[in-house]
């Protein structure tokens, strides 16, 4: 395998990594550690925004499906973040886009 197309490779395992971490922390699926479903709307921003600066970062050095993916994947990420903020907290929780009280 050639550098290049080790890269790519590297480069889309990547992206998906950080698309299914935050997918986790939207609540949409299992943690496998805890094997429960758990929201984490901060922690799931985070992800989105570390796919933006990737997005940003690599502006012009992609390939067109690499590019491609990565914005279907932030377009998905951020409506279900929107979706996610529309809900009502869990039972006993605070909502995750309040601030901790000091």
């Amino acid at each position: 395998m050639e550098q290049s197309d080790k890269h790519e490779v590297m480069f889309t395992q990547l992206v998906l990594m950080l698309h299914a971490g935050a997918m986790q922390h939207l609540g949409k699926i299992k943690n496998p550690l805890s094997d429960a479903v758990e929201r984490d709307l901060q922690a799931a921003q985070g992800m989105i925004d570390l796919l933006e600066m990737l997005r940003v970062k690599t502006k012009g050095n992609l390939q067109a499906e690499e590019q491609k993916m990565l914005d279907q994947l932030l377009q998905e990420l951020r409506l279900n973040y929107i979706d996610e903020l529309g809900k009502e907290p869990a039972p006993g929780k605070k909502p995750e886009t309040e601030e901790p009280a000091p």
